[in-house]
C-alpha cells in the first residue's frame, strides 16, 4: 500500500544518520536504478555523495515506521544551496553543466535544487506534494525570488527524447537576461523538431512528473540541454521567478503548505 501523509515527517537533516541515509536514498535511485556514478560514488557501502552535502539543506521525507539505526527511514529528499551559501564556496553545482553567469549577475536572490529524489513505492501518493509543501514553506521563509536546478530525463539518446526536448525549447525557454546556456562540454541541442511538427501528446507523455510539475507552476528553461554521462541523464536546467508566476501559479504554489495544518 502506498502510504498515505499519516506516516510522513518532513524536515531539514539534522544529523550525521539523516545525512548517511539521504547518501543510500540517492544511491539507490540514482546509481542502482538510473545507473549513474561518480568520482565520490561509495560503492561498497552504497553511499551517492558529493562535495556540496556538507554545506547545502537537506530536505527529508521521512517514513516514521522506518528504523533510523538501518539508514532507511529518508524515502525522499530535496537538497536546496541558498545563493548566500553557494557564493561562500564559489561555486553552484549546475556551474558544471550550465553558465549561469546572468543568473548570478541579475541581483536577485537565489536558491539552487538538486538531487531531488523518492523511492519507487513512494512517488504517486503523498510524498511528493509533501516535498513541495515544505520546499514552499522555506522559499517563503527565505524571501528567495529565483529557484533554479537541473532535472533529468534517463538516457543520453537525444532523438529518444526529441519530442519533449523539443517542446520545452519552443515553449518554456526562459526570458532572456536570466538564461542559463549549457556548457560545450555536454551541449545537446533542444530544437530536434520544427515547432510545427510537434507532437503536443507525446511531448509529454516522455516528460518527467518533476518537470512537467515545474511547468504548471509557470516554470522555465535554459538553452540546450546537458549529457551527463557519469549520471546517464540528459540533464535541462529549470528556473522559476516568483515574481512573474502567475496568480493562479502563485495561488497553487503558496496554498499548499496550509494543507499540512
Amino acid at each position: 500500500m502506498t502510504p498515505d501523509g499519516s506516516f510522513f515527517d518532513i524536515r531539514i537533516a539534522r544529523d550525521e544518520a539523516d545525512l548517511l541515509a539521504v547518501q543510500r536514498l540517492r544511491y539507490q535511485v540514482f546509481v542502482e536504478e538510473l545507473g549513474g556514478d561518480g568520482p565520490l560514488v561509495d560503492h561498497e557501502a552504497r553511499l551517492e555523495r558529493d562535495e556540496f552535502d556538507e554545506v547545502v539543506d537537506q530536505l527529508l521525507l521521512i517514513d516514521t515506521r522506518r528504523d533510523p539505526a538501518q539508514l532507511d527511514h529518508v524515502v525522499g529528499a530535496y537538497r536546496l544551496l541558498p545563493g548566500d551559501r553557494a557564493a561562500s564556496l564559489g561555486r553552484f553545482y549546475c556551474d558544471s553543466e550550465y553558465d549561469l553567469t546572468k543568473l548570478k549577475a541579475s541581483g536577485r536572490k537565489l536558491l539552487e535544487l538538486g538531487r531531488s529524489c523518492v523511492l519507487p513505492e513512494y512517488r504517486g501518493g503523498a510524498g511528493l506534494l509533501l516535498l513541495w509543501n515544505a520546499l514552499s514553506e522555506y522559499v517563503l521563509d527565505q524571501e528567495i525570488e529565483i529557484l533554479f536546478g537541473v532535472a533529468s530525463f534517463h538516457g543520453l539518446d537525444a532523438q529518444a527524447l526529441a519530442q519533449p526536448l523539443s517542446w520545452l525549447h519552443h515553449h518554456h525557454l526562459a526570458p532572456e537576461d536570466l538564461r542559463p546556456t549549457a556548457l560545450p562540454g555536454g551541449y545537446q541541442r533542444m530544437d530536434l523538431i520544427a515547432e510545427a511538427d510537434l507532437d503536443r501528446r507525446a511531448a509529454m507523455v516522455a516528460m518527467p512528473a518533476l518537470i512537467k510539475a515545474y511547468l504548471r507552476l509557470g516554470g522555465t528553461v535554459g538553452e540546450g540541454a546537458f549529457l551527463d554521462r557519469p549520471f546517464n541523464t540528459t540533464d535541462v536546467l529549470l528556473l522559476m521567478d516568483t515574481a512573474v508566476m502567475s496568480q493562479k501559479h502563485r495561488d497553487y504554489y503558496t496554498s499548499r503548505w496550509q494543507t499540512r495544518a
